[in-house]
């Protein structure tokens, strides 16, 4: 997605972040930069550090070394209420005495904003977040959503110059969080906002986000656009992390020309696109995705080709995933269900394969992933 033009949101660079909580590094030397009107996100599993660094953009944790900048100015020292940061937290956080205008209404009447302009901003908010003329209600009276948006709404209401959203979904169904996806990215592209949005929910991160930095034990393992992360992973733990992947290893046996030859623990020889990581001799990995593998018996020129036996068929609605044990290897390989499409069973002797140029070779991952 096209970075929007902003006109609210300002930038904000973390340079070489540390936090340390007794012996355990929850960031170690984060350095990022995130630009004005950008929406980032901080995806990672439990314990990554992407909460952690959400929490010190915020103000509510101090970095054990390094600096906030935001707008260009060092914020380390600056106490959470003068960073004018926008916070969306996944319980939603709303004063459940209060009504909706009035717990949007909230940070205007903390910020002394004239009361003869509380009303029409609260309003404006409402009507931003598709809420008009729900502002007389209590939080008890709104579904989820509702809750949600409210709580968008008054963090919206004052026009903040960063807006960080940790986990807002996570409490929704899923079709809900599907279409608070899509509001709160309409939202975002309107306004110009700087975002920067914490998740573990991969596809929610693929589906919102310009960028997305990845974390993993608090590094950035990489950060890229969607599409970047989706078809050029720079490692197996990032290529696993975001979707499904099939990683074969092997040692490489050829890397001349526009492929490279990878000889494979049961025997089989697969190829993948030239990397500098394979160098004959040492290993590395092939990774490819499960709709880019195909059942195939005679492929084109140009293809990956293995034989082996279907362990597991998963149907899903629209498609159906395979389990395939090939030589010492297992693939998942996942089939539109369209019609005219051959079904196989548990115990089928198949073909499978996939195009050279669509598989990634990979550095050997020797962290635990």
């Amino acid at each position: 997605m096209t970075v929007a033009k902003s006109r609210i949101g300002v930038g904000v660079w973390l340079e070489r972040l540390s936090k340390r909580f007794g012996p355990v590094v929850a960031l170690d030397d984060v350095s990022l930069e995130v630009e004005a009107g950008e929406f980032l996100t901080l995806l990672g599993p439990s314990g990554s550090g992407k909460t952690t660094t959400m929490h010190v953009v915020a103000g509510f944790e101090s970095a054990t070394s390094g600096e906030v900048h935001i707008d260009r100015r060092p914020v380390a020292r600056v106490p959470p209420h003068r960073r004018d940061v926008g916070l969306v937290f996944q319980n939603y956080a709303l004063f459940p005495h209060m009504t909706a205008a009035d717990n949007i209404a909230f940070p205007l009447r903390m910020r002394k904003t004239p009361r003869g302009e509380v009303g029409r901003l609260v309003e404006r908010a409402l009507d931003l977040v598709r809420l008009g003329g729900l502002g007389p209600r209590y939080p008890r009276q709104l579904s989820g959503g509702q809750q949600q948006r409210v709580a968008l709404a008054r963090v919206l209401v004052f026009n903040p110059r960063v807006v960080l959203m940790d986990e807002p979904l996570g409490a929704l169904d899923k079709k809900l969080r599907e279409e608070m996806q899509l509001e709160i990215k309409h939202i975002q592209q309107r306004l110009g906002l700087t975002v920067i949005y914490v998740t573990h929910d991969q596809e929610e991160a693929l589906v919102m986000s310009d960028r997305i930095a990845v974390m993993r034990a608090g590094r950035l393992e990489q950060v890229g656009s969607p599409d970047d992360l989706y078809e050029r992973p720079a490692s197996r733990f990032v290529a696993e992390f975001i979707g499904e992947s099939n990683a074969l290893t092997g040692t490489v046996t050829g890397a001349a020309g526009p492929a490279t030859t990878l000889a494979l623990a049961g025997g089989e020889a697969v190829r993948g696109p030239a990397a500098e990581v394979a160098q004959p001799g040492r290993c590395a990995l092939l990774v490819v995705r499960p709709e880019r593998v195909r059942f195939v018996d005679d492929p084109p020129e140009g293809w990956n080709r293995l034989t082996g036996t279907v362990q597991e068929v998963i149907y899903v609605g629209e498609t159906t995933k395979y389990v395939v044990t090939a030589g010492a290897e297992t693939l998942r390989v996942k089939q539109q269900n369209r019609l005219g499409v051959p079904r196989y069973k548990v115990g089928d002797r198949v073909g499978i394969g996939w195009p050279v140029a669509e598989g990634n070779i990979l550095p050997e991952d020797r962290r635990a992933s």
